[in-house]
């Protein structure tokens, strides 16, 4: 059940931007399967022309997916009464992320990237779903610049082992559980063009930035990248876990990290943390070629927040909405860059909490909240609304869970 609060903001006098009109969610998936975006939060799901938006068909939730469990790569036909066309299949996916698909306009009508196994290895496929051409890169894709020629990769099996709902499960990457700090794996830059990889980063690396591993216990690893609309900078988080095996001896799954939020120039040089310690960060969105969001523990608070910030000046961050917006969400800035969603996790009575801010003065337009039943609150498998633009602006995809069933669902946007 949604309840939604409406006020829209005409044009002011003293020339604040409208609000735009964002209308009620419809679901473009349906039962007896259940799907989901096939990509993080964030990223593009619309095909170049807009027609189609890419998501994943899977037949359990509850638990992890293993190697067993086979999720079916699929669009969405948007012009064909949301007809689901599946255009391949995979095991290397999880609740959070899917396969983080990504559509390449460089290279063509009908192509896109997503994360497989073949061949006992972790690996991107390229594939024309019109054509059924692939192409096999030989490491899996974190994230990939707009225009679909580079990508950055982690390594899936060491996130596993720290971070289980975010790797995948099986032996097609080493973990290197037994190597704290490893001086072989990082951050991967890899032309999808030519194949071509190299480490851009260590691990080991970075060790005197990262949080400090008292316990033999314990493993260092990045995860979470994202790169800047002119492809030069890459965002992404560096994490530590203490006594990881004793994590999951006692919880079941890993309760217990911390996190430093750093940004690399894309040919290895400008490297640094992007706050004192004790920010941490979580979720965040470029809004551009120099400025970020995050969400982290302002002013090493206990409470997280969301703050803003220019490439270089994070010492000058901005706290949006101090009071109001004080939670982890999934904040992303509208194309135009004038309004920022963030949606939340579920409060004591199951309802998740989204909002749309303007960055201009902060005034808050309430897009609803929604209900997560019981059944989809499990650590692994929960349903983050995970919310994504349209690049142009008219309509915001999301996953949701309120009407019974892990559905995709559109929102049109009206400036």
């Amino acid at each position: 059940m949604i309840f939604t609060v409406l006020f829209f903001c005409v044009a002011c006098s003293d020339g604040l931007p409208s609000f735009p009109e964002v209308g009620e969610p419809y679901a473009v998936t349906a039962g007896p399967k259940e799907h989901l975006l096939a990509s993080y939060f964030g990223i593009n799901s619309w095909s170049p022309d807009n027609r189609y938006i890419s998501v994943l068909e899977t037949d359990f939730t509850g638990r992890l997916a293993t190697t067993s469990d086979t999720a079916v790569v699929a669009v969405v036909d948007l012009e064909d009464g949301n007809r689901l066309i599946p255009i391949s299949k995979t095991v290397c996916w999880n609740f959070q992320e899917a396969a983080m698909f990504h559509w390449l306009p460089s290279w063509g009508d009908g192509y896109c990237v997503f994360n497989d196994c073949r061949d006992g290895k972790f690996v991107a496929v390229i594939l024309n779903w019109k054509t059924g051409e692939e192409k096999i890169v030989n490491r899996p894709v974190s994230a990939v610049d707009r225009k679909g020629e580079w990508a950055v990769s982690i390594n899936y099996s060491r996130l596993r082992a720290c971070r289980p709902d975010y790797g995948y499960d099986g032996e097609g990457q080493d973990p290197e559980i037994n190597t704290v700090w490893p001086e072989d794996d990082g951050l991967w830059l890899v032309n999808l063009k030519t194949g071509e990889e190299r480490l851009l980063l260590s691990i080991a690396a970075a060790r005197d930035m990262m949080p400090k591993i008292q316990k033999e216990d314990g493993l260092a690893y990045f995860c979470h990248t994202i790169i800047s609309p002119d492809a030069k900078r890459i965002f992404f988080l560096a994490r530590t876990v203490e006594g990881f095996q004793e994590q999951l001896d006692t919880r079941g799954y890993i309760y217990n990290w911390d996190t430093v939020s750093m940004i690399i120039d894309t040919d290895g040089t400008g490297l640094h943390r992007c706050f004192p310690d004790g920010w941490k960060g979580s979720h965040f969105n470029w809004k551009n070629n120099d400025e970020l969001v995050v969400t982290a523990c302002w002013n090493a608070g206990k409470c997280w927040s969301h703050v803003v910030f220019k490439v270089g000046k994070e010492h000058k961050v901005r706290h949006i909405a101090p009071g109001i917006l004080d939670w982890d969400g999934h904040s992303i800035f509208s194309p135009d860059g004038k309004f920022l969603s963030t949606d939340g996790y579920w409060n004591k009575d199951g309802y998740r909490s989204w909002v749309l801010v303007r960055l201009e003065d902060e005034a808050i337009l309430p897009l609803g909240r929604f209900y997560v039943p019981d059944g989809y609150k499990e650590q692994y498998s929960r349903c983050d609304l995970h919310p994504r633009w349209r690049p142009d602006g008219k309509q915001i995809g999301f996953n949701s869970v309120h009407e019974g069933s892990r559905q995709v669902y559109l929102r049109n946007v009206k400036y």
